[in-house]
């Protein structure tokens, strides 16, 4: 069984010594600019402190205008020019307060114990990571095993990208909501997931991982689509990606100064800063220097990197996997289709049910957001039809009208349809319920009645 276990080294113990001699300085100033706050960052130098500083803004939901990044030496400093998701700026107090505690000697633990996708407590759950090759119905099959195994899921994201799938989901015990830390149960758990996963068609190895606790979901499935290579071009994207999403990267020499400079376009969306950053800081390379403007429809993001050896790049082959690993991480999070969000009562079996839902309809699940609040299950779907292409608008009023009306709404603005004549009433109940009990009786998860 995989259980993650942290590790502390030497390098560790004096990072935190020079943060405690030099705690980070972290000022918010609303005066110096019309349109958004600013937010400095002032602190001793150590690998990947870019990355937190950018986490932390992540996690709170700022969007980066503009950033000016110089970490050149044993002293970084960054100025990020951020807003809200309404374009405003701060009036919150507590910005300068979290970067301060991701940078500080406490970090690491404050990180952990960070809220990710609804889930509020690291010691609450157990926590699945799946990757595998995507297919459509696969996230019914998912579901519907978990559930099968007194699984309640309370949270999950799902990414896919080049035929991939990873996946990250919160689950605990339908009989006491608690984390299910059962060695046995996990085993099986793990063992019909990767079967699931595998299928007989994987042309790469699937995986599954299983631990109690938490980590940084969005961190962790870029981690892990670049450690399933996502980024390959052996397969051709999805026919419904336009080449308008694809951005234009370069990467050259800066001889004078011994950097390699990566340019990078794109159109400009949130969390963009942070899907680069994440791939750089896995690609094992270190941001001594960057400009980032996004203040219109398109970014525009330069870095003047070197490898963690103090080494620019110096080769083709490695100048091209840079590329294609940046075109990636940018194209992981690019949602292909049509926007479906259930909002309604929370229940053991929910995810599974509407995704059975979704299968049966002929729709491909290709990014997926599921929380809990209060009860309260808040969870985004986007979805095409089983071959990528956009799904047709009698589809979708079908699946709403088994699900409800009120309960599955379309967000999404070229989504048009007349007014609904009734509001359905979310009752599954036994809907679709034989070809379900088939496919647990195949993987025998359930008896045969007859």
């Amino acid at each position: 069984m995989d259980y993650w276990t942290p590790s502390v080294s030497v390098d560790d113990e004096f990072e935190k010594l020079v943060l405690r001699i030099n705690p980070p300085m972290v000022t918010v100033d609303n005066e110096s600019d019309k349109k958004a706050t600013l937010i400095k960052v002032d602190s001793a130098n150590k690998r990947g402190s870019l990355l937190e500083v950018v986490q932390v803004l992540t996690d709170l939901n700022l969007i980066v205008k503009r950033a000016y990044i110089s970490s050149d030496g044993e002293w970084f400093m960054d100025v990020f020019h951020v807003t809200d998701q309404h374009g405003n700026k701060l009036s919150e107090g507590n910005v300068a307060e979290s970067i301060q505690q991701s940078l500080g000697p406490r970090g690491r633990s404050f990180r952990s114990l960070r809220r990710s996708v609804g889930v509020q407590s690291a010691l609450e759950h157990t926590t699945i990571e799946l990757t595998g090759r995507d297919r459509p119905g696969l996230l019914s099959e998912v579901f519907a095993v978990l559930a099968d195994l007194k699984c309640n899921v309370v949270a999950a994201e799902v990414w896919t990208h080049n035929s991939r799938m990873a996946s990250v989901v919160y689950i605990t015990d339908e009989a006491n909501g608690s984390a299910i830390d059962d060695p046995e149960r996990l085993a099986k758990i793990k063992q019909l997931l990767f079967y699931i996963l595998k299928g007989d068609r994987d042309r790469r190895s699937a995986n599954t991982a299983v631990s109690v606790g938490s980590t940084h979901t969005q961190r962790r499935l870029h981690q892990m689509m670049y450690a399933d290579r996502d980024y390959d071009k052996d397969v051709m994207d999805s026919p419904s990606k336009s080449d308008r999403s694809k951005p234009l990267v370069t990467v050259e020499d800066c001889a004078a100064k011994s950097y390699t400079v990566v340019s990078l376009s794109c159109p400009d969306r949130p969390k963009l800063l942070f899907d680069t950053v994440c791939t750089l800081t896995d690609m094992q390379y270190v941001v001594y220097h960057a400009t980032i403007i996004a203040e219109g429809p398109e970014a525009q993001q330069e870095y003047y990197i070197r490898h963690i050896d103090g080494y620019p790049i110096n080769s083709e082959p490695e100048r091209q996997r840079l590329i294609h690993c940046l075109e990636a991480a940018i194209r992981r999070r690019t949602s292909e289709g049509i926007r479906l969000e259930l909002c309604g009562e929370d229940r053991v079996g929910l995810l599974s049910d509407v995704t059975r839902i979704f299968r049966e309809n002929g729709l491909s699940v290709t990014r997926a957001e599921v929380t809990t609040r209060n009860n309260q299950a808040v969870n985004t779907f986007y979805v095409t039809d089983a071959s990528g292409y956009p799904v047709k608008n009698e589809t979708i009023e079908a699946i709403r009208k088994e699900i409800g009306i009120t309960i599955l709404r379309v967000k999404d603005e070229a989504y048009s349809t007349s007014p609904p004549q009734q509001s359905g009433k979310f009752s599954l109940g036994t809907l679709f319920r034989s070809r379900s009990e088939r496919f647990l009786y195949n993987l025998g998860l359930i008896r045969s009645c007859s």
